[in-house]
C-alpha cells in the first residue's frame, strides 16, 4: 500500500510538459495522467469489493450496532466510485506524511533536550494510565507546541499542491495570467525573519500563547494548505502525528549511537513527495521504567 501511494504521488507531482504549454495538454505526452490514473484504480481495488459487500449487507435484513466512517458515507448517499475515491485521498494524505513528520519531531527533540524534558514531565503529570490515550491529547499543550513547530520548520509537503488562477490577478506586483497555476512555498514562508522571530530556532515556546493553528486561516502558517485544498487527511495526521509521538517519549528513552551529540545530528532535508531527512534518524531506545 504505501509502496503504491508513493509512486501515485510521485506521478502527481512529477514536472509535466503540459503544465507549462496547456495546448499540448490533450496529448499526454509524458504518460504520467495515465499512470497516475492506474495507480488510483489499483489503490481502489483493494477496498472496492468491501464497499460493495457493505452495501448489499445493509440492504438486507442484517443490521449492525457496530457503526464506523464507511456507514456514515454510505448513510450520506455517497456511491461507491465517490467513497473509494474519498479513501484514496485519505490513505495519500497520511502516508508519509505522518511518519516523516514524528521523525523529525523526535530528531529536533534530541537538538533540544529541554523541550525533551519538558514533554517528559507533561506526560507524567497528565498521563496516569500504562498507554496514552486519544483523550490524553488535549491535556498535553506543551506536545502541540512541539508538533506545530515541527511542522512549521519542516512542513510536509514544502510546495502545496497548484492552486489555478481563475482570473487574471496581480499580487505584490506580479501579474499572475488567468489559469496560470500557482505554488505556494510554505517552506519558504515559515523561515522568512519578517514573519518569524529567530526562523531558523526550534522554539515550540512561540506558540504556546498563540492563535495559530492548522486550519488555513493564518497565511504565514500553512502546513496542510488552505480553503478548498487544504489536506483532506489532516485530522487524521494531527491525531497520529501527537499520539504517535506522545507514545515513543513516554515509554522510551532515547540516545544517539556511539558518541553522538546532539548538535552532530544531520538535519538536511531530501525534497521529494514529502519532506523528508536526507539522512534517515537513527537513535537507540531503551525501555522506561
Amino acid at each position: 500500500m504505501s509502496g503504491l501511494v508513493r509512486d501515485m504521488m510521485e506521478l502527481w507531482t512529477a514536472p509535466n510538459i503540459s503544465d507549462l504549454f496547456p495546448i499540448l495538454s490533450g496529448l499526454g505526452l509524458q504518460g504520467l495522467r495515465k499512470k497516475a490514473d492506474e495507480c488510483v484504480k489499483k489503490m481502489c481495488g483493494i477496498w472496492d469489493s468491501t464497499i460493495k459487500e457493505r452495501r448489499e449487507r445493509r440492504g438486507g435484513d442484517h443490521q449492525s450496532n457496530h457503526r464506523d466512517f464507511l456507514d456514515a458515507l454510505l448513510d450520506s448517499g455517497f456511491s461507491d466510485e465517490q467513497i473509494s475515491l474519498i479513501f484514496v485521498e485519505l490513505f495519500a494524505a497520511v502516508s508519509d506524511s505522518t511518519t516523516s513528520t514524528v521523525e523529525w519531531a523526535l530528531a529536533e527533540l534530541l537538538k533540544n533536550p529541554e523541550a525533551m524534558n519538558k514533554i517528559r514531565e507533561e506526560l507524567a503529570q497528565q498521563v496516569s494510565e500504562d498507554f496514552v490515550t486519544e483523550e490524553n491529547l488535549a491535556n498535553l499543550p506543551y506536545l502541540y507546541a512541539c508538533v506545530k513547530e515541527t511542522l512549521r520548520l519542516h512542513p510536509p509537503a514544502p510546495l502545496l499542491l497548484p492552486h489555478r488562477a481563475i482570473e487574471d490577478c496581480e499580487v505584490m506586483k506580479y501579474t499572475i495570467p488567468k489559469d496560470s497555476q500557482v505554488f505556494v512555498n510554505v517552506w519558504a514562508i515559515a523561515r522568512d525573519p519578517t514573519i518569524c522571530e529567530k526562523p531558523l530556532s526550534f522554539k515550540p515556546e512561540r506558540f504556546l500563547n498563540s492563535s495559530l493553528d492548522y486550519k488555513g486561516y493564518d497565511f504565514q502558517y500553512l502546513p496542510f494548505g488552505s480553503g478548498r485544498k487544504i489536506c483532506a487527511g489532516m485530522p487524521m495526521a494531527i491525531t497520529q502525528v501527537h499520539l504517535g509521538l506522545a507514545s515513543l517519549i513516554h515509554h522510551f528513552e532515547w540516545s544517539l549511537p556511539d558518541t553522538m551529540k546532539p548538535q552532530e545530528l544531520d538535519m538536511n532535508e531530501k525534497f521529494g513527495v514529502t519532506l523528508l531527512k536526507l539522512q534517515p534518524l537513527v537513535v537507540i531506545p531503551k525501555a522506561r521504567k
